[in-house]
C-alpha cells in the first residue's frame, strides 16, 4: 500500500517582510523593529456601531400635535352641541309666552262656493260634432240645443231595423188574412153541411111517414136516417177542425204581434238614439266646463260639461282632522259675504282624511240665492263650544311638526331652548290650549321645527 503524506501549507510571510506586500502610508518606511509582529488583536464584533442617533424634534412631536388637534375639535363640537344644543339665529324663530286667558272654542276655515244642484252632461253615444248651439258659461233653458252629432253607423242600423219591422208587419198581415180566409171557408162549409142536414132531416121525416103507410120499406128509412146522422157528425167535425186551426193561427198571430212590438220598441230606441245625437239641455241653468269644437269626435261616456243652478249654492271646506270627532251634523256657523254675515249649518261630513284634512259641506240657513259665484272663496266661522278659562299658547307651525306632543321651551334668563314634553288640548286658528308641561310665563318657540332635526336643545344666537 502506498502511503500519501499531506503537505502542510507554507506559512504566509508577514507583512513588511521581503517578498511580501508592503503597506505604504505616505510616511517614512518603518524600521525593522517596527515591523516586528504585533500581539494578537481582539475580534471585531460591530458593537461599536450601536450608537443612538437623535431624531429631529419636528418628527418627535407630530403625533402629539395631531392628538391635541383632535381633542380640541372634539371639545369644540361638545361645546357647540352638548351644552347648549343646535345654534339657531334668533331672528329666524318666533317666540311666544304662555298666558292665562279665555279660549274661544271656534274655528275659521276657508270654504269655496259650489252649486247646490248640478246636472252632469255625458255623451250617451259617439259621433262627430256637426253643430254647436251654445258656448261655455252661457245661460241655457230646458230643451235648448247644445250640440249635434253625426253617426252614419246609427243611421244604417235604423234603416235595417225599419226594414225588419216592415217585413214582420207584412208577415203579420199575411197571417191575419189567412185566418180570415180560413174562417170564411169554414163558415161556407158549415152552411153547406147545415143545409144538407136540413134536407136529410126532411127526407127522413117523409120516409118515416111513408113507411108507416107501407109505401117504402124500412131499409129506405134506415138509409135516410144514417145519412142524416153522418151529416150531423160532419158538421161537428168541421167545427172542431175550425176551432183547432183558428187557435193555431191566432197563436201565430199573437207571437208575430209580439215580434212586431219588440221590433217597434227597438225601432223607437234606435230613433231615440238618433234623436240623442242632437243633445239638448235637460234643465235650465249655467253651462260650465263645455269645450267642444265643430269637427271633434265624441266618445261614449265622455264628459262634456255640466249645468249648474245659478241661484242656490252650498259651501265646501277642508277642515283639520283634529276636529273630526268634535264636528257633527247640524252644527251652526256663519259666513261673511261683503259687509253681511249669513248663518250656515253643517249638512254633510266626509270622514275620509287626506293629507291631515277632511271635507265638510255647509248650507245657508235659511237658503239664500245669488251673491256668490262657483269657486268663490269665503271664510266660514263655526263654534264648537262657549269661551272658557284656559292656559293658552298662540297657534303656530310647531304643532304640525311635533304632533302637539313636545315643544322647545326657553330656560329662564337664557337663550337656550330645551325640548319639553307637553299635552295640548283644544285649538283654533289663533289659540292652543295647554293642559300640562308648561306654566304661565314660559317662553316657547312656536315657529317651524322642521329644520331642527332631532336636536334636543336650541341656542338662540344673534
Amino acid at each position: 500500500m502506498t502511503s500519501v503524506s499531506k503537505l502542510a501549507p507554507s506559512p504566509r510571510p508577514p507583512q513588511g517582510s521581503e517578498g511580501g506586500p508592503r503597506l505604504w502610508t505616505g510616511e517614512q518606511a518603518p524600521s525593522d523593529a517596527a515591523t516586528a509582529p504585533s500581539p494578537p488583536q481582539p475580534a471585531v464584533t460591530g458593537a461599536a456601531m450601536d450608537v443612538p442617533i437623535d431624531r429631529p424634534s419636528r418628527l418627535r412631536y407630530g403625533p402629539v400635535a395631531a392628538a391635541a388637534v383632535v381633542v380640541l375639535l372634539l371639545a369644540l363640537a361638545y361645546w357647540q352641541w352638548a351644552p347648549r344644543g343646535l345654534q339657531v339665529p334668533a331672528d329666524t324663530v318666533r317666540l311666544a309666552t304662555v298666558e292665562q286667558g279665555l279660549f274661544q272654542d271656534r274655528v275659521v276655515v276657508r270654504g269655496s262656493a259650489m252649486p247646490m244642484l248640478s246636472v252632469v252632461l255625458d255623451a250617451v253615444d259617439s259621433g262627430r260634432v256637426e253643430e254647436i248651439g251654445v258656448r261655455d258659461g252661457a245661460m241655457v233653458k230646458a230643451n235648448d240645443l247644445l250640440f249635434r252629432l253625426s253617426n252614419p253607423q246609427r243611421t244604417l242600423e235604423l234603416l235595417a231595423r225599419q226594414s225588419d219591422h216592415a217585413q214582420q208587419i207584412s208577415n203579420l198581415a199575411t197571417l191575419r188574412v189567412s185566418l180570415e180566409s180560413s174562417r170564411t171557408e169554414h163558415q161556407r162549409r158549415a152552411r153547406d153541411i147545415q143545409y144538407e142536414i136540413e134536407q136529410a132531416a126532411k127526407q127522413q121525416a117523409r120516409n118515416v111517414s111513408l113507411a108507416q103507410q107501407n109505401y117504402v120499406s124500412q131499409a129506405v128509412v134506415e138509409e135516410s136516417g144514417d145519412r142524416l146522422a153522418k151529416l150531423r157528425q160532419s158538421l161537428i167535425d168541421e167545427n172542431t177542425r175550425d176551432k183547432a186551426e183558428t187557435a193555431i193561427k191566432q197563436d201565430s198571430i199573437r207571437q208575430m204581434e209580439r215580434v212586431v212590438a219588440s221590433l217597434q220598441s227597438g225601432l223607437n230606441l234606435m230613433q231615440q238614439a238618433i234623436d240623442a245625437l242632437s243633445v239638448r239641455s235637460p234643465v235650465a241653468g249655467r253651462l260650465t266646463d263645455f269645450r267642444l269644437q265643430v269637427g271633434e269626435t265624441v266618445k261614449t261616456d265622455q264628459h262634456i260639461g255640466r249645468i249648474d243652478d245659478p241661484a242656490h249654492f252650498k259651501l265646501s271646506a277642508q277642515v283639520d282632522e283634529f276636529y273630526l270627532s268634535r264636528l257633527k251634523l247640524g252644527d251652526s256657523g256663519e259666513v261673511r259675504i261683503g259687509d253681511q254675515r249669513h248663518p250656515v249649518k253643517v249638512t254633510r261630513i266626509l270622514p275620509q282624511v287626506k293629507e291631515g284634512r277632511f271635507t265638510v259641506e255647509f248650507e245657508f240657513s235659511p237658503a239664500r240665492s245669488g251673491e256668490l259665484s262657483p269657486g268663490q272663496a269665503v271664510d266660514i266661522t263655526f263654534a264648537l263650544g262657549t269661551p272658557s278659562p284656559a292656559l293658552l299658547l298662540p297657534y303656530g307651525n310647531f304643532i304640525g311638526d311635533s304632533a302637539g306632543e313636545w315643544v322647545y321651551a326657553l330656560s329662564p334668563q337664557t337663550q337656550v331652548a330645551t325640548r319639553r314634553t307637553v299635552r295640548l288640548g283644544r285649538r283654533n286658528n289663533n289659540q292652543v290650549e295647554v293642559l300640562s308641561g308648561l306654566a304661565a310665563g314660559d317662553r316657547v318657540v312656536i315657529s317651524d321645527y322642521a329644520g331642527f332635526g332631532a336636536a334636543t336643545q336650541l341656542e338662540l344666537v344673534k
